[in-house]
């Protein structure tokens, strides 16, 4: 046992870090000191971690040294910002200390330009849930949020509105065989040209999750997911999508990019920690350089599961319609959570994170929801560049899931939706409508970034149940 081999556990207990000096250390142990004790072989590598500087030109400790060195300096957190860039916040009086001390934190980033924070923000992870970030060559994968294009759309049909009032159970019908929420799934997806992107057998991770992809397409997740009928009322005739003003049967969903762009975010996420060494309070804000190889990997993995998150709202639309028999007059589609890149006032290319936002630049169509009872607004950009065109996403959380579950009652949230005249299907205490901040609040905090032209008014709505969030699978033709 006097002379046996120095293991990496051995190297580790003496708090050697993980990498190449143990590697080094190994190496020199055994030739350099082979056939010496163990304790001796201990004694000498313990000097050199407590003082690898004296040791850097040693004969034949130096590379343990060098390489003990290198270590130190690469895990070392980078340093922040002295003072924080100066950003735009619509509604402070409405966001959560939490919300603005983590953007407090994001505006202290090495590679920030700017940023805004939107009048629905609630505190997240890393950036807040309402929070732009542009940066320079850089992208933050907790900037861009877990739910990776994450979107609305809504398409709108030449049906009469009296149709929801009239028709409620076959409504209900149409969203109970067509629509799938949370771990259920349908027996036989539908296809989809996404499916056939090169990445899915050029990048390891993306790889791995082609069979997930393809089973769960088609599909909604849980959470604040939905697809609901209601009547959307266009408020103009001067509008981007021609129709006349008016009122419509019309089809709003709300989802993302389920477990593709869930497990693309926590890789990337991982991988951005180990790679970005930052303070603990900004830990969560670790980037990914974009002229290197994992940075180009990511936005290459984002831009495909933004691609699947649209691909599967446009089949659950498909769906819909062919159970209607009807074909829309009209899509609005727009997503959060994700990463554009852009150009700010000087012509300058940044990287746009709107994590809970939603693209806001001059003429560019989008819709924001309010609570499943209360109305969402169609809206057109106003390309304002202090909120680096950007708006709100939705009406925000006003309080936790945990606390909604602790402060609520069934009996109060069930009134609440019936005196609404919703008829819901799914959903839980958790996003009960009272959990949601006040949207025309919201709105009137942004009414300089958007206009106005058209409302949705949910009626039948529905969301993820407990057995959908638990795994139970139900299955269609």
């Amino acid at each position: 046992m006097a002379s046996r081999k120095l293991t990496g556990k051995d190297l580790k207990k003496l708090g050697f870090p993980e990498g190449r000096a143990i590697g080094e250390a190994m190496r020199v142990m055994e030739t350099a000191y082979k056939g010496k004790s163990i304790l001796h072989k201990k004694s000498m590598l313990k000097k050199v971690l407590t003082t690898p500087a004296l040791y850097a030109k040693h004969e034949t400790l130096g590379p343990v040294a060098t390489a003990l060195m290198i270590s130190e300096i690469s895990n070392k957190p980078l340093e922040m910002r002295q003072k924080r860039i100066p950003y735009a916040i619509y509604g402070g009086e409405g966001i959560e200390p939490g919300a603005i001390n983590q953007m407090e934190i994001a505006m202290k980033l090495p590679v920030t330009k700017s940023g805004a924070l939107m009048p629905d923000a609630h505190q997240g992870y890393g950036l807040p849930i309402g929070g732009v970030l542009a940066t320079e060559n850089a992208v933050i994968p907790y900037g861009v949020g877990v739910d990776i294009g994450c979107r609305m759309c809504m398409t709108l049909y030449d049906i009469p509105p009296a149709y929801v009032h009239q028709s409620t159970g076959a409504l209900e019908k149409m969203l109970m065989d067509n629509t799938r929420f949370g771990q259920s799934s349908f027996k036989r997806p539908m296809d989809h040209e996404v499916l056939e992107n090169g990445l899915f057998d050029e990048i390891n991770i993306i790889k791995s999750l082609k069979d997930r992809a393809w089973s769960q397409i088609g599909s909604s997740g849980g959470g604040n997911h939905f697809v609901e009928f209601g009547i959307g009322e266009i408020l103009t005739d001067d509008n981007e999508m021609g129709l006349p003003k008016g009122k419509y049967l019309s089809v709003l969903s709300h989802s993302g990019s389920r477990g593709l762009g869930a497990n693309i975010a926590r890789h990337y996420t991982k991988l951005a920690m180990d790679m970005t060494k930052l303070p603990s309070e900004a830990k969560h804000l670790a980037w990914l350089d974009l002229n290197s190889e994992a940075g180009q990997e990511y936005w290459l993995a984002m831009n495909l599961a933004g691609e699947y998150a649209s691909a599967c709202h446009h089949q659950i639309h498909e769906r819909l319609a062919k159970a209607l028999g009807e074909r829309p007059l009209a899509m609005v589609e727009n997503h959060h959570n994700f990463a554009w890149k852009e150009h700010d006032s000087d012509g300058k290319e940044i990287i746009v994170h709107r994590k809970g936002a939603t693209p806001a630049g001059e003429g560019v169509m989008g819709i924001i929801p309010g609570s499943m009872t209360s109305p969402g607004f169609i809206v057109r950009g106003r390309g304002v560049q202090e909120s680096i065109n950007s708006a709100a996403h939705g009406a925000g959380r006003l309080m936790s899931r945990t606390k909604a579950k602790q402060s609520l009652s069934k009996k109060d949230v069930k009134k609440h939706i019936k005196e609404a005249g919703i008829t819901l299907i799914g959903s839980g205490l958790d996003e009960a409508p009272q959990v949601y901040k006040d949207i025309h609040q919201v709105m009137d905090r942004q009414k300089d970034l958007v206009d106005v032209i058209g409302t949705f008014q949910p009626k039948v709505v529905r969301m993820c149940g407990a057995n959908e969030a638990k795994g139970g699978r139900q299955e269609v033709d």
